[in-house]
């Protein structure tokens, strides 16, 4: 696992975990951290392996390890980087964006058990459809000629059972999804985090790859400083304004 501090001077501790595929040398991944480092952030960020024999292993136990060096962080995970990122301990607030807490409707599921049970770890699984419609308008073809084409069983089965074994998600955690998405399943977002904390854009699978981004960032890094509160306030505001004639 790849791991990288962006803004050594920062004011504050903010973990990243990406989600599988991103890379901080896709422009609008860097877009992001851009954005979180203006803010004062002092970014640790992490890019996942892309194939893996155990989510634990491979997965949690590195990240789990480093943030136990850091006294108070705030947290942001995008898409798998938000299945890590929900078992991880410490942090002051939570944003997820575009959780990977389930498969999306475009894989079915019978499909999904069959592959699981192939005992083997070569990436043997072509991945399709992640185009710029699934991922969002801004990605470029950098990004989308850079993306993994392959997974393993072994990955399938090791995603499958760490989405099947979600922890109670924090009460003020915020998430941020597309009800466009293809990638994931919002139901265990429905399931797991109340409707008021729940912010929708317009887009694809990627906040910081849809058109809509920038009517987002404020609320994003007001997420990060103030967790569900700062929702919750912009929905109050949202309701007291006066309907014009």
């Amino acid at each position: 696992m790849r791991h990288r501090i962006f803004n050594e001077d920062g004011d504050e501790e903010l973990v990243f975990v990406m989600g599988w595929g991103n890379r901080w040398t896709h422009e609008n991944v860097s877009w992001l951290i851009g954005t979180l480092t203006e803010a004062g952030y002092r970014v640790h960020a992490f890019e996942l392996p892309t194939n893996i024999d155990d989510f634990k292993a491979d997965w949690l136990e590195p990240i789990a390890e480093y943030v136990r060096d850091l006294e108070e962080y705030q947290l942001l995970g995008h898409s798998a980087g938000a299945l890590i990122a929900q078992a991880l301990d410490g942090a002051d607030n939570h944003v997820y964006l575009s959780p990977w807490w389930g498969y999306g409707e475009t894989v079915p599921e019978p499909l999904l058990e069959a592959v699981s049970k192939l005992p083997t770890t070569l990436p043997c699984l072509p991945v399709s459809g992640l185009d710029r419609e699934a991922i969002g308008e801004e990605a470029t073809d950098h990004q989308l000629e850079t993306t993994p084409n392959w997974v393993s069983p072994a990955f399938v089965r090791e995603t499958r059972r760490a989405q099947e074994e979600l922890l109670t998600i924090d009460h003020d955690a915020v998430v941020f999804c597309s009800l466009r998405d293809p990638v994931i399943s919002l139901r265990p977002i429905g399931e797991r985090v109340p409707a008021e904390h729940v912010v929708l854009y317009d887009g694809g699978h990627e906040l910081f790859s849809s058109a809509s981004r920038d009517r987002h960032v404020e609320t994003l890094l007001a997420a990060l400083e103030d967790g569900a509160a700062a929702v919750e306030d912009d929905e109050s505001e949202e309701e007291a304004d006066p309907v014009p004639a």
